[in-house]
């Protein structure tokens, strides 16, 4: 069975950092690009960052030079390491398998989505 799982999540305060860890099973985490998503009370899904196969990473704008995407396959498992959390980075964050072939952000591109886990950055 295809799983990914979340954790590391928590209430830290603005300017703080987290990190999360995605943990796979079921299948072989190496042959699949993984991708960071949240989503805040009221908003849509969106895409933060992804990292494919090969350790090639791509971010969102809002995220760039906060987040650092990484994995470790022999681990199972993928991480996003955040630095200088701001308010508006409070969201429920999902990981996911892509289903494609090219990078991507778009929820839509993903599949086997985990359960999430609430960060807080309170104001």
């Amino acid at each position: 069975q295809v799983q990914l799982v979340e954790s590391g999540g928590g209430l830290v305060q603005p300017g703080g950092s987290l990190r999360l860890s995605c943990t796979a099973s079921g299948f072989n985490l190496s042959y699949w690009g993984v991708g960071w998503f949240r989503q805040a009370p009221g908003k849509e899904r969106e895409g933060v960052s992804y990292i494919t196969k090969g350790g090639s990473t791509y971010y969102a704008d809002s995220v760039k030079g906060r987040f650092t995407i990484s994995r470790e396959n022999a681990k199972k498992k993928v991480y996003l390491q955040m630095k200088n959390l701001k308010p508006e980075d409070t969201a429920v964050y999902y990981c996911a398998r892509s289903t494609k072939l090219w990078a991507t952000l778009a929820p839509a591109d993903f599949g086997s989505w985990g359960q999430g886990t609430q960060v807080t950055v309170p104001s």
